[in-house]
């Protein structure tokens, strides 16, 4: 059993606005350092798979048909091996 963690993220030629109002609203907090912010979603999937490429393949289908949109958005994939619990 594998675990595929996937970040979604929009590409930087999209506009991000929850991402700009975090960075508003943290810099009206006195966290004037922060110059980007930018929000995406975090997915994790676990995968009944042979090895680590069949995981990733698999997630990376996941993406591509359902869970990313390919015009707005991009993503990565890490795989790790699941505890028998998860």
């Amino acid at each position: 059993m594998y675990k595929a963690i996937v970040t979604i993220t929009f590409k930087e030629s999209i506009l991000d606005p929850q991402g700009k109002t975090a960075q508003h609203a943290l810099n009206n907090l006195g966290l004037n350092s922060i110059e980007k912010v930018r929000m995406g979603k975090h997915i994790e999937i676990n995968i009944n798979a042979n090895d680590t490429d069949e995981a990733y393949k698999t997630a990376d289908e996941a993406c591509k048909k359902l869970l990313a949109n390919a015009v707005m958005e991009e993503y990565s994939i890490e795989i790790e091996e699941a505890s028998v619990n998860a």
